[in-house]
């Protein structure tokens, strides 16, 4: 199958977009078309690079924030200072959490926000997803 067939631009569409705050499940879209036959390297490659890619739009959001404008939106100041502290702790580290529902993406815009090296979140990030579309890929080939 030709990599820009509609089945590949949608997963890549997707999986974008699932990596923003938007609520998509590429899991189910990977899955039916590997029921249909689409090869699985090249499935986990374009997932891969769709999701890293939304999940780097998170970073570059989080990026442009402003410490200043959460205070006057009435974030607490103490509470913003232990968000940053926990992201200091745990640095670009976190950024292998990026997959994890519900936390990833919002955890990907507070590395952004809290000025995280861009390269290893970039790399950290990126081995997350392969690897959570990997075992996908993995658990659909082995019980098919």
């Amino acid at each position: 199958m030709d990599v820009f067939t509609p089945g590949f631009s949608g997963l890549f569409l997707v999986t974008f977009l699932s990596a923003t705050i938007l609520p998509f499940s590429s899991e189910l879209l990977l899955l039916f078309m590997l029921s249909k036959g689409y090869d699985p390297a090249l499935c986990l490659i374009i997932a891969t690079t769709g999701n890293s890619i939304g999940g780097l739009t998170n970073y570059g959001i989080g990026r442009l924030g402003n410490p200043k404008w959460l205070q006057k939106a009435g974030m607490n100041p103490e509470k913003l200072d232990r968000w940053e502290k926990s992201i200091q702790r745990y640095g670009s580290w976190l950024a292998l959490l990026s997959w994890v529902p519900l936390i990833g993406d919002p955890l990907i815009v507070a590395l952004g926000f809290f000025r995280t090296p861009f390269s290893k979140v970039t790399i950290l990030l990126i081995i997350g997803k392969f690897v959570r579309y990997l075992i996908v890929i993995s658990f659909y080939v082995y019980w098919k």
